[in-house]
């Protein structure tokens, strides 16, 4: 199974940017897809952030012109970069991606999540 892990939280000031990784493990041969949530206290977990094979990326409202998402597969990695950070983008947040296998085998997979923490 491929396992994913997340880095690059912390906390930082309302305006300041942090970005996300989420790293897919050897084994992977090509990530297709890779989607961000979050999950604040008291809240369920939210989509925020899709990008796919084709370059296409999807955004809730709420993190458009703000929020990036990529994938550069040759190192494996997908990214989360977040500017201009409000405090209510305060939350977990956890990536999920599915692609294939080096043994052509189908994968999707969830990080285990990363803490953000905005202050104002």
């Amino acid at each position: 199974q491929v396992q994913l892990v997340e880095s690059g939280g912390g906390s930082v000031q309302a305006g300041g940017s942090l970005r996300l990784s989420c790293a897919a493990s050897g084994s992977t041969f090509f990530i297709n897809r890779m989607a961000w949530y979050r999950q604040a206290p008291g809240k369920e977990r939210e989509w925020i952030a899709t990008f796919s094979g084709s370059r296409n990326t999807d955004y809730v409202d709420s993190v458009k012109g703000r929020f990036s998402a990529s994938v550069d597969n040759a190192k494996k990695i997908g990214y989360l970069q977040m500017n201009s950070l409000k405090p209510e983008d305060t939350a977990v947040y956890s990536c999920n991606a599915d692609g294939r296998t080096v043994w052509g085998r189908d994968f999707s997979s969830w990080g285990q999540g990363t803490q953000v923490t905005v202050s104002s």
